[in-house]
């Protein structure tokens, strides 16, 4: 794909991709339901609809019409007769072999593409062997396709020496068909939607201290009730659009109906933190915080970046881009879990950042940018959608071409549309 660069632009978007993690979420805790789920704004994106096709094997029955999704949970999750294809979606993995663990007497086998097959699964499977659950895999367990033989399991007291809501959630929903209760404590706090959502639909999950980096979990008594909600814009994806605004001299945005989640909008505030303008209204708060973020361009200035990288780690190849416009070193420190995302991230950002003319160092666990001019060039984009998408926002810039922009279906399906809205030129 080839974008060429723009001067300004000054729009209003209230049509960025749905909130992924939610929607991921959303489909999976319908599971624990009795009755008819209605679920608006579900985000249409090959990750989050291999999740549907999920569900859908497991016993579910999933309709729509023009106004709501509607999940129907089945009265009993039995053995599907086919392998459940998660596609590119670690969330997706991560989460299901946590909750298909609990499932007593049944067997499942999660599998995925070559990206996905090669990420690791141990982190998750590691403490659910622990307590009980029967999960095998490639190297130990580590790498999918990952089977499960469902069992009864144990509670639990683990502790997590990573900040990741992926195990987090993982080990939430295994607890909430334990035996008996469980805790669960991680070394800082990582995104709490999973928390906050399974609360307001009567899960017994409580914080235990001021930091709500210790939980306990009670096992579900009775079937969760069945819920209404409508997913909000993803804080992720309309970062990309904000970026935008703060590169290109001249430009505004307003970004409505985002998600105000304080572990998800970090992003922003560290945007701010370099110069940028920003502002926040929350619109409503029924079910967590959504409003506008207003956005205007600015000239930038180096940070340095070494705490709440689990609220970064998705927006930080973003956020690269953003080093590379400023003023001065940027550095960030204690971000190794870039390496097994869907690409090593790392690698990623410091070999494009080269080629676009910037000096960049890598670390074993961040990289250093040196703010200056960037050039145009040929981006590998390692089938990583946010390595794609961060490098064709720099494009606005400078112009720029980047391979396999395929993998940005994963989760911002209509990102090419939203370039186009601002007025951005793309091609093959």
């Amino acid at each position: 794909m080839k974008i060429d660069p723009i001067n300004n632009f000054e729009i209003t978007l209230g049509n960025i991709a749905s909130d992924k993690s939610i929607s991921h979420r959303l489909a999976i805790f319908s599971l624990l339901t009795q009755g008819i789920c209605k679920i608006k704004n579900y985000l249409k994106a090959q990750d989050t609809l291999h999740t549907l096709e999920i569900i859908k094997a497991l016993g579910a029955k999933v309709y729509e019409d023009d106004n709501f999704l509607y999940i129907e949970a089945p009265v009993k999750i039995k053995s599907p007769n086919c392998v459940l294809d998660c596609g590119n979606s670690g969330t997706a993995m991560r989460l299901l072999i946590g909750f298909l663990s609990a499932i007593e007497d049944e067997f499942f086998v999660l599998s995925g593409d070559k990206y996905l097959n090669a990420r690791p699964m141990k982190r998750v499977s590691e403490p659910l062997t622990s307590i009980g659950a029967r999960i095998h895999g490639r190297v130990n367990a580590n790498l999918a396709p990952i089977s499960i033989q469902g069992a009864k399991l144990d509670g639990f007291d683990f502790y997590s020496h990573i900040a990741s809501a992926q195990v987090k959630t993982a080990l939430i929903l295994a607890a909430l068909n334990a035996k008996k209760e469980s805790y669960f404590k991680e070394i800082e706090l990582s995104r709490n939607h999973s928390e906050i959502m399974l609360k307001k639909l009567g899960a017994e999950i409580d914080y235990l201290n001021t930091e709500k980096t210790h939980i306990r979990i009670k096992p579900l008594k009775e079937r969760l009730k069945a819920f209404s909600v409508q997913v909000p814009n993803d804080p992720s994806s309309a970062f990309y659009f904000a970026l935008a605004t703060c590169i290109l001299p001249n430009s505004k945005i307003i970004l409505k109906n985002v998600l105000l989640n304080k572990t998800r909008i970090e992003a922003f505030k560290i945007l701010e933190k370099m110069g940028a303008k920003i502002s926040y209204c929350i619109d409503n708060e029924d079910f967590e915080s959504i409003g506008k973020i207003c956005v205007e361009s600015a000239n930038l200035k180096a940070i340095e970046i070494n705490e709440n990288i689990a609220w970064l780690i998705d927006e930080i190849p973003a956020l690269a881009i953003a080093f590379a416009c400023a003023k001065g070193k940027s550095i960030v420190k204690n971000a190794k879990e870039l390496r097994v995302k869907e690409s090593d991230r790392i690698k990623a950002i410091v070999l494009n950042l080269q080629k676009c003319g910037i000096k960049v160092k890598e670390c074993e666990d961040g990289f250093e940018v040196e703010g200056g001019e960037v050039k145009s060039a040929k981006i590998e984009s390692f089938g990583d959608h946010r390595i794609a998408m961060s490098f064709l926002i720099l494009g606005l810039k400078c112009g720029m071409e980047v391979d396999d922009c395929e993998c940005v279906k994963t989760s911002f399906p209509n990102f090419f549309e939203i370039l186009k809205q601002i007025g951005a030129r793309i091609g093959d």
